[in-house]
């Protein structure tokens, strides 16, 4: 699986981890997807970088806040939509 496959499948498994309450554990594997998703939007456009920014702090302000349904949201919806404009 390639590396852009991997980030948006480890996105989706996350945010399910967060919508059964299994927090620790999605927390560990939001460590990685963020490392991921990091990279790959190293190379995007500036407005890419800039959206990513806005959506990373959203979602450490829903961790937080241990609002773990808005940081399954915003893993599965936001980051999502966001990776998936990045060139391959």
């Amino acid at each position: 699986m390639n590396a852009r496959l991997k980030c948006l499948s480890g996105c989706r498994q996350c945010a399910q981890l967060f919508r059964l309450g299994r927090d620790v554990e999605a927390a560990l594997t939001m460590v990685d997807v963020i490392d991921e998703a990091q990279a790959m939007v190293l190379s995007a456009s500036q407005d890419v970088q800039q959206s990513w920014t806005c959506v990373l702090t959203k979602m450490l302000a829903c961790q937080e806040r241990q609002d773990w349904l808005g940081l399954a949201d915003f893993l599965e919806y936001e980051l999502l939509e966001l990776l998936e404009s990045v060139p391959a």
